[in-house]
């Protein structure tokens, strides 16, 4: 069983910059994020393979977001730059005990609401 504990969700100004953090317990190989806006369908952000550290991004996140992982903490970090106000949404940390490309998460963090004001 994986547990995932996320923090650092807020509100912001656009323009502004926020890191999420998820931290894992138990051993895991795919590692991501996802949003959901209110009314909208959840949607991947960005997802990164514990083994060699690979990444993929959605296109609207790409050059903004970035993600990275702390081998030693078990923790996966989203970097959001230049934040805009269609970034508003609940941020969800999930996971795979396989690589999972695209993903196909098997565990959920709880959601931290990241909101961004124009």
């Amino acid at each position: 069983q994986v547990q995932l504990v996320e923090s650092g969700g807020g509100l912001v100004q656009a323009g502004d910059s926020l890191r999420l953090s998820c931290a894992a317990s138990g051993r895991i190989y795919t590692m991501g994020w996802f949003r959901q806006a209110p009314g909208k369908e959840r949607e991947f952000v960005a997802l990164i393979l514990w083994s060699d550290g690979r990444t993929y991004s959605a296109d609207a996140v790409k050059g903004r977001f970035t993600i990275s992982r702390d081998n030693a903490k078990n923790t996966m970090y989203l970097q959001m730059n230049s934040l805009k106000p269609e970034d508003t949404a609940v941020y969800y940390c999930a996971a795979a005990r396989v690589i999972s490309v695209p993903m196909a998460p098997e565990y959920w963090g709880q959601g931290t609401q990241v909101t961004v004001s124009s």
